[in-house]
């Protein structure tokens, strides 16, 4: 049964071209928990080969996560992992009958964007301005960067000087597909961008040093992800705001304000600038759009 495991876990690799992530299948137990972690206690026994695993005994898998009280986005990834194994069991001719079939993944509802209104996005944007030093212009650059084109995190760390032309007013980004977009930038990023390259930069990095990020920390190297987020949240809280910040939040906000302009081609220009495969994700910002107008109507009609 081991074997079997093992060559999906090498088949999943090669389809991704990277590592696969571990799958929760060796550790599925319905009564009991044994020895060996890689083997699957049933009702009836300890099965010998992959034929011997009934739809009951997924139930049971299952009924005990919930009785686990585990996370129905947890759960749900558990039953998509075991059908995928067993699809592989049935294309590798290794099971004639799939006992996953019935078994339906639990609906995961998911919390709307958090996003900011106007006026504070305006006052976390100015934050970086009080100050005039390197660090200043940069932070000040990578929050209306962050705001303008609502680019992910890992997307911005990634850019490099080359990636930005401001004299078009154009960001490339380049997905995890490989593929590279063009995101136009705003006048107000624009300006905070080539203040930052002009007087920020350069006094974070080294001449002698061939570093070509875009951002750079303190040290001249590139700064991550990581460093990226606590950037934001210091300016949140430097704001005396008491939600949970991050950039995602700056990202949300961005496509939410956009779509509001209602300009019939808004919805494509967020999905291009945000990277939406599907045009649906970009439309659950229309919505919040929507909503926030409605409950606008309303308390105005209350007041």
């Amino acid at each position: 049964m081991q074997q079997q495991i093992d060559r999906f876990l090498a088949s999943l690799a090669s389809k991704k071209g990277k590592k696969a992530k571990k799958t929760p299948l060796p550790r599925i137990i319905t009564i009991s928990v044994s020895s060996s972690p890689m083997c699957m206690i049933a009702g009836d026994g300890t099965p010998t080969t992959w034929s011997d695993i009934s739809t009951n005994d997924i139930i049971d898998y299952v009924l005990d996560l919930k009785q686990r009280e585990y996370a129905a986005a947890s759960i749900a990834r558990k039953i998509a992992a075991i059908k995928s194994f067993f699809h592989y069991l049935m294309d590798t001719q290794i099971v004639s009958d799939d006992p996953s079939k019935p078994i339906t993944t639990p609906a995961v509802l998911k919390a709307p964007p958090q996003i900011m209104d106007q006026a504070t996005v305006e006052l976390l944007l100015a934050a970086p301005a009080q100050g005039s030093h390197p660090k200043a212009l940069r932070d000040s650059a990578l929050l209306e960067l962050l705001y303008a084109t609502g680019m992910r995190t890992s997307e911005i760390a990634a850019l490099n000087i080359n990636d930005v032309s401001l004299q078009a007013h154009i960001v490339w980004c380049e997905r995890y597909d490989k593929d590279t977009r063009a995101i136009h930038l705003s006048e107000r990023a624009a300006n905070a961008l080539a203040t930052y390259l002009a007087d920020g930069r350069p006094h974070l990095t080294s001449i002698r040093a061939k570093n070509e990020a875009l951002f750079v920390n303190h040290r001249g190297q590139r700064l991550t992800r990581q460093g990226l987020w606590l950037i934001v949240k210091s300016y949140a809280e430097q704001i005396g705001m008491t939600a949970d910040v991050t950039p995602h939040v700056l990202r949300s906000s961005s496509a939410t304000h956009r779509l509001a302009s209602g300009t019939a081609d808004m919805v494509s220009e967020v999905q291009n600038a945000l990277g939406h495969a599907s045009r649906a994700t970009t439309l659950i910002y229309a919505g919040l759009t929507a909503q926030r107008a409605a409950e606008n109507d309303q308390q105005g009609g209350n007041s």
